[in-house]
């Protein structure tokens, strides 16, 4: 499979999406994926926001195979893919919409997610344990060890980057049993592009750096952030660093903090109670 077979079979895909969100009358939701997951990570949530009156779009990143196994089998795909690059594909995408879209997104596309509410592209946002940006200052211990697998080896900045099922425990699944676990990481990691971990490593270092957001854009909208008590890769502290610099927006700003959950809380089986707080905050504003 070849990086332009992939980037055809994803456009096409996107593309078939905009047009279906554009004869609907319906309000479009556009999800965010992060890092080490795909856009199929959604499909819950793409049913259930459809339930309730909405129209799913679920692009992925520049590149991103269709299935889990071809992501795999495949994992150079993933490198060079960087958050200014992957900001704009989705403004891009969201830009051939009719309406106004609500955003949602998790992890890196959390951060996404508030870049794209910060270009004033969002109707009202969610971003789910999201990845730190510029001004976002707390670095706990578990953050950096969750990045560890990347940030351990400067080459991996032009890499795809793989995480083992211990690191995956660790960063995603670590509010989980053992076995839910592992059925995890067998349906939904994929390499992820180490591109990324590094800008936001090095953000408050960089004043030119893709890891930033406009928070005082009057355009950006409703913004809730749903942090997981328990996540080890984007804990507490981070979340409401966020939050905090967030809510200098004249805007609706709020966060919430789920008890009990890790990195994994929009693909375990706990991600209904996520989203039915992700919908209800939807639908105050649409």
């Amino acid at each position: 499979m070849s990086t332009s077979t992939v980037e055809t079979a994803g456009s096409e895909r996107d593309g078939e999406q905009v047009k279906r969100a554009n004869a609907s009358t319906h309000t479009p939701v556009v999800f965010v994926h992060g890092l080490w997951l795909l856009p199929s990570s959604w499909d819950r949530w793409a049913v259930l926001f459809e339930e309730s009156g909405y129209v799913a779009v679920t692009p992925g990143w520049p590149d991103d195979p269709e299935t889990v196994t071809d992501a795999n089998a495949h994992p150079e795909v993933f490198a060079h893919k960087g958050v200014g690059q992957i900001a704009d594909h989705f403004e891009k995408i969201i830009g051939q919409l009719d309406r106004k879209p609500v955003v949602i997104g998790h992890s890196f596309g959390g951060l996404l997610a508030q870049i794209l509410a910060g270009r004033g592209l969002a109707t009202a946002s969610v971003a789910i344990d999201p990845a730190p940006f510029r001004g976002v200052l707390p670095l706990p211990y578990s953050a950096l060890k969750s990045s560890a697998p990347v940030l351990g080896n400067p080459a991996n900045r032009n890499r795809a980057v793989p995480l083992t099922f211990e690191q995956f425990r660790f960063g995603f699944a670590n509010a989980v049993s053992e076995e839910e676990a592992k059925q995890l990481y067998k349906d939904f990691a994929v390499p992820g592009s180490g591109l990324p971990v590094f800008q936001a490593a090095a953000a408050n270092l960089n004043p030119w750096t893709e890891a930033k957001v406009d928070t005082k854009n009057p355009e950006r909208g409703p913004l809730l952030i749903i942090s997981g008590e328990k996540d080890n890769t984007v804990p507490w502290a981070v979340a409401n660093a966020s939050y905090k610099r967030q809510k200098r927006n004249n805007g609706v700003t709020e966060v919430v903090k789920m008890p009990n959950r890790g990195h994994a809380l929009v693909i375990d089986s706990g991600w209904r109670k996520v989203a039915d707080t992700a919908l209800a905050f939807a639908r105050r504003f649409t």
